[in-house]
């Protein structure tokens, strides 16, 4: 009997990654998806090698990162990737999210996948803030300082929340022991939100440049996949050119000066992938209002397929669970 016949879970990676048919017209611009898949992978990989040798607390914090860059085997190498790769996966999330606004990928039947997609970016968001908190540098304690206090706009209960965050009134251990645990628990849950959004993709089927749905089509393997392994080299020798020639650049450098709270950087700033929220949250003089509008930037790209209407057949709730769901049943 065929292997495919007896486990459905060989049947199932045949399914999408033999012979799913994707369309035939499908550019560049949809290889982003594969480069996100393949940072994650990095990510989780080179972070379960760094959590053997980092020490979550305080006073050891930033010593133990310097230990994993001088005393380690190849502990530079694991600590570079992993923190460049973090800069490499918002890069090609941001680039997949805007192929997607452009292209309409938001559109029936693929608005169970949209707001996936987006809930994926927003766990992205708190796992890579959380991360940034862990080497215990000026600029991480500064910037978890000016994050969590945000927190306090949040009527009647935020400044409870913020002290739960901390473990007391000030950060301390207990802040960077809870946030080294959630920073080590999100990468599976966006795992599994990720595997979400393929099942849904492979039941929706793909979008296309033209946006509209044709009877051609081409198997993913192997057309597909010599396509995406030729991006993927390249995406690797620019990834790989930061790693091992500018490693630094797209950090901040007082994030090398070991957490005071008596001294204050110049210019508390967060990784250049945050802007785009900072901005917001700066625009805005009022602190409510600034938080509102920053949530408010990630809310309407949930709300996007539900303020475009398609000349298509609405979709409804049902339908909805029916994506989400129907492969359980």
């Amino acid at each position: 009997m065929h292997p495919s016949k007896i486990n459905p879970i060989i049947e199932y990676l045949r399914q999408t990654g033999v012979i799913y048919k994707a369309p035939s017209n499908l550019n560049n611009f949809w290889n982003a998806g594969i480069y996100a898949l393949l940072c994650l992978a990095i990510q989780i990989v080179t972070g379960i090698v760094l959590a053997m040798q980092y020490v979550p607390e305080i006073s050891y914090a930033f010593s133990s990162i310097e230990h994993i860059m001088r005393d380690v085997n190849y502990g530079w190498l694991l600590r570079y990737t992993h923190a460049n790769g973090a800069s490499m996966f918002f890069l090609v999330v941001y680039a997949h999210t805007f192929r997607g606004l452009y292209y309409g990928s938001y559109t029936h039947p693929r608005q169970a996948l949209w707001i996936v997609g987006v809930i994926i970016l927003l766990v992205m968001i708190i796992t890579a803030f959380l991360g940034y908190v862990l080497p215990w540098g000026q600029m991480s304690y500064w910037g978890a300082t000016v994050i969590t206090n945000l927190l306090t706009a949040i009527p009647h209960i935020g400044t409870e929340i913020v002290m739960w965050l901390w473990g007391g009134y000030a950060i301390n251990s207990a802040t960077l022991t809870r946030f080294y645990s959630l920073h080590y628990t999100l990468p599976f849950i966006l795992s599994a939100l990720v595997g979400l959004h393929l099942i849904l993709l492979h039941q929706s089927g793909s979008n296309n440049p033209l946006g509209i749905r044709g009877r051609d089509g081409q198997r993913f393997s192997p057309f597909y996949v010599v396509k995406d392994l030729y991006g993927v080299i390249l995406f690797l020798m620019f990834y790989r050119i930061f790693v091992f020639f500018m490693p630094n650049v797209l950090g901040h450098r007082d994030n090398y000066i070991p957490a005071s709270p008596l001294v204050t950087p110049p210019h508390i700033v967060p990784e250049w992938y945050f802007l785009p929220f900072y901005a917001i949250l700066r625009s805005i003089p009022d602190k409510v209002g600034g938080v509102a509008a920053m949530l408010l930037s990630i809310i309407r790209l949930l709300l996007v397929p539900f303020l475009f209407k398609p000349e298509v057949a609405l979709w409804d709730f049902d339908q909805f669970l029916d994506i989400c769901f129907g492969f359980l049943w």
